[in-house]
Formats: C-alpha cells, sequence, structure tokens
C-alpha cells in the first residue's frame, strides 16, 4: 500500500500464520487480540512467536465494537504495562480488526498493529485501508479514525475453518468490488469458481481497495466507491444486524437498489444466490431510513450513494433524503428482491 510515510506490505500467500513471528516486529510486549468465534489455535499460535504475549479475547459479534469493548484492550495494555514501543495484533475477523485498529490508535496516541485477518470479509476488504471504529447507540462505525498498520498478512488457509455462510458473507465484498472496479472479477463469481480459485478472488479484491486507497486514503471522493451497499446496508444491520443478519448479508441487500438497470440488478441476484447470500428481506423503511440518516455519508438532509450501471464502473451522486425515504419505502413493499 502506497501512502507515503505510512506506506505498508500485505502479504498473500498460504501459511503465513506460521512464519508471523519473521515478518513482524513481535520482540516486545504484544496484545493479541482475538475472539471467541475464532479458532482459539489461530491466537495461540501467533502468541507462541511473541516475545512478551498479552492475550485478550472478546466475545463474538457486533457487540464487542463497544466503548466496553475498547475498554477491556484498553485496561488490558495499560494493566501489562505497554510503551508507545509496543504493539497490538488483531487475530480475527472485520470486528476483532477494527476494535484492535482503534485500540492501537488511541493508546499512548498510537503504537503499532499489524492485522492477521481470519475471515473472508477482513481478508478482501476491512483489513487493508486503515479505518478503525466501534459502534455506538446502535449506530455502526460512527466512532473511529483512519490508521493504517505497518503490515498485514492474509493467510488464505486462515479459511479453511470459516462456516459456510461466513464464507459467502465475505464473498459479498468481493462481490462488490468486482461490481465497482473489476468485471472480470464478478466473472469468477457468475461461474462458480471463487473457492477454487479463492487466491485469485483475495488477490483481485484487495487489489480493487489497494488502488482507490491510494488515491484517497482519508475519503475525501474516490474512496466513497467503497461504500457500494453499504450506504443501505449499514443502515439494514444497524436496526436488523443483531436480530442475525450478517455484515456482508447486509452489504448484499444493499447493493440491489444500488444497480442502475433491470439487467444489472438480475445479474447481481444471480449472483447473490449462486452462494446464498440473500436478495430478499422484510424491514421496516422507517427504522432503517432512521439509521441510514445517522450514518458518516450523510451531510444535512442529503445522503451520498454510489450506483453501478455497468459491472466495473461505479458511479457517485448526492441524493435528497428524502427520495431516499422513497427508495426504501419502494424497496420494502418488494422486500428488495431482484
Amino acid at each position: 500500500m502506497a501512502l507515503g510515510a505510512d506506506s505498508y506490505d500485505i502479504l498473500l500467500q498460504r501459511g503465513l500464520l506460521a512464519k508471523a513471528g519473521t515478518l513482524l516486529n513481535l520482540g516486545r510486549k504484544v496484545l493479541v487480540v482475538t475472539d471467541s468465534g475464532v479458532p482459539a489455535q489461530y491466537a495461540a499460535q501467533l502468541a507462541a512467536q511473541c516475545a512478551q504475549p498479552v492475550l485478550v479475547t472478546v466475545q463474538q459479534g457486533e457487540g464487542a465494537k463497544s466503548f466496553d469493548g475498547l475498554q477491556t484492550l484498553l485496561g488490558a495494555m495499560l494493566d501489562a504495562g505497554f510503551h508507545r514501543g509496543d504493539c497490538v495484533v488483531a487475530v480475527g475477523g472485520g470486528v476483532v480488526g477494527d476494535l484492535a485498529g482503534f485500540a492501537a490508535a488511541t493508546y499512548m496516541r498510537g503504537i503499532d498493529f499489524y492485522n492477521i485477518p481470519t475471515t473472508s470479509l477482513s481478508q478482501v476488504d476491512s483489513s487493508i485501508g486503515g479505518k478503525t471504529a466501534i459502534n455506538f447507540n446502535g449506530v455502526k462505525n460512527i466512532v473511529g479514525t483512519f490508521y493504517q498498520p505497518p503490515r498485514v498478512l492474509v493467510d488464505p488457509d486462515l479459511l479453511a475453518t470459516l462456516p459456510p455462510r461466513q464464507l459467502a458473507a465475505g464473498f459479498a465484498e468481493a462481490i462488490k468490488a468486482g461490481m465497482i472496479a473489476d468485471e472480470a472479477l464478478l466473472a469468477l463469481f457468475e461461474t462458480g469458481a471463487a473457492e477454487a480459485r479463492l487466491e485469485e478472488v483475495l488477490l483481485r479484491a484487495l487489489r480493487v481497495k489497494k488502488d482507490v486507497v491510494e488515491q484517497d486514503e482519508k475519503e475525501a471522493g474516490l474512496r466513497r466507491i467503497l461504500n457500494f451497499g453499504h450506504t443501505l446496508g449499514h443502515g439494514i444491520e444497524s436496526v436488523y444486524g443483531l436480530g442475525g443478519l450478517l455484515h456482508g448479508e447486509c452489504v448484499a441487500l444493499g447493493m440491489l437498489p444500488m444497480c442502475k438497470t433491470p439487467a444489472l440488478r438480475q445479474r447481481l441476484s444471480s449472483v447473490l444466490a449462486r452462494y446464498h447470500l440473500p436478495t430478499h428481506a422484510a424491514f421496516d423503511p422507517d427504522l432503517v431510513f432512521a439509521a441510514v440518516c445517522h450514518d458518516k455519508k450523510g451531510a444535512g438532509n442529503k445522503t451520498a450513494i454510489v450506483e453501478v450501471e455497468t459491472a466495473g464502473h461505479a458511479l457517485m451522486r448526492t441524493v435528497e433524503n428524502e427520495a431516499l425515504r422513497q427508495l426504501l419505502v419502494r424497496e420494502a413493499k418488494e422486500g428488495i428482491g431482484a
């Protein structure tokens, strides 16, 4: 990732976790952060390569991305006497990466943070780019900062233990990358080749995000195309996420209304269905609209949205909130759908 003084390597290779001690600076105090849904052997294997590991396991799920979760990590570092020369390593999915990264960014005004993503969602998207955050008052990622890691290790072998639903939910973000900037990546999913060509999927999805972030690190313009599916998706997730919908499933639902032609919408719907991602959902448009209006993409009575008219090419525009509300009302009548 070429970001001037904040540049860093993104390594993609099978077996990287076993070699982390030679690839990361772990000869110091290391806060190893994981969650209860990640196989315990992953964090244990990383901790065994650290000079002074402090292992913290948070509860699985978005609930860990909270001030309580942040306090747990900061308290663990303070109790263990961490200094500015020490570091944090996330071994987990997007929740662990967001939470651990935010703790690293705020402890003593910033200490080193490494990311070892263990889910498809984090391996194709959230582990790079430097976004760290916690949720607050039911609004997803509303408190956070941009904080780049010195290095990210993407080990496809860690996906072997991932449940099929979690794997598919992560694929939603790769499908998003294909929709906005890489039609060939979308085609891998259309032909059912994604799992057989996993490394290529990871590489292509990461390259899309890398290229965008290098041009717009702080989301002043171009980086907003990465929000395709997220404006409505985050609204749905804020209302229904704790009830069972995964982040990637909400993104899948949020992408469909942002397809500008019926043909593209049907094409995307077919891809999502192939990977058992939702294409229909009943929801309350008023509740979702209220959540969307609290999102970071809003400004006054307008909201920035990302649409796709031709696969591989994203469009950004700003719409009146009332127009967005009417869109949600129309979609709710059909349960989104294709």
